[in-house]
């Protein structure tokens, strides 16, 4: 099991197969994505690495994180983010993480924080049909209709859908393939819609259904002159 990344969203846009076919892409951008901290199974319990990603300015962290990014010898990130990774599979710390640590043709899974949209209705949140729009419905078609039950048990169900704030959640998109990798811009496409808006945090990981491919690096895809 490998290391993900943490990506910034730059926006969709479209890019053309030998075909002459075109496919939407979200791009998303690697910015200074380096590892901070080690957990291993003898001192923490567990295996992982702990990234950083992006720039925040030192007077805006507390000194305790400051500690922390000094202990690693790296700048202050504006994002931290550990992934679970087998012992063999650790990543040195102060080590930058590249586009390449991905391969062009191989599923992964994103996770990032939808757009909020407010509050919203039954039809708009949870794509409800609506009651009739004749027959003595008046002022209410697009209600949700009746939310209770019988005298017994005599409430609303926990988890009933009704009308309520709607986006802002953590969602995971499985299964999106990587069309292409650009290691000098540190940019990733990945084919189809990412959550988030534009400048969001992303986290980008091998897809766990369809696992790591034969050509991916391992432990990781390691700027040269982090490594040494």
């Amino acid at each position: 099991m490998r290391s993900g990344v943490i990506a910034q969203k730059v926006g969709m846009t479209r890019v053309y197969n030998d075909a002459g076919e075109h496919i939407p892409v979200t791009v998303l951008r690697l910015e200074n994505c380096q590892v901070v901290a080690q957990r291993t199974d003898d001192k923490n319990g567990y295996t992982a690495v702990q990234l950083g990603a992006g720039t925040a300015k030192v007077k805006n962290t507390p000194k305790a994180m400051r500690g922390h990014f000094a202990a690693a010898n790296v700048e202050p990130k504006a994002k931290l983010v550990e992934f679970r990774v087998s012992a063999d599979n650790l990543i040195d710390i102060g080590s930058e993480l590249t586009a390449n640590h991905f391969v062009a043709g191989q599923l992964v899974d994103v996770t990032g924080t939808t757009i909020g949209k407010g509050f919203a209705g039954a039809i708009k949140r949870h794509n409800f049909g609506g009651l009739r729009a004749t027959h003595g419905v008046s002022v209410s078609h697009r209600s949700h209709g009746s939310t209770g039950s019988n005298q017994d048990p005599g409430r609303v169900w926990k988890g009933k859908r009704m009308a309520g704030h709607m986006g802002q959640t953590r969602v995971t998109t499985q299964n999106l393939e990587v069309v292409s990798t650009d290691e000098d811009r540190g940019l990733i496409l990945v084919k189809g819609a990412v959550p988030g808006s534009k400048g969001a945090w992303i986290v980008v990981r091998d897809a766990i259904k369809s696992g790591t491919p034969e050509g991916a690096p391992r432990p990781a895809a390691v700027r040269a002159e982090a490594s040494k």
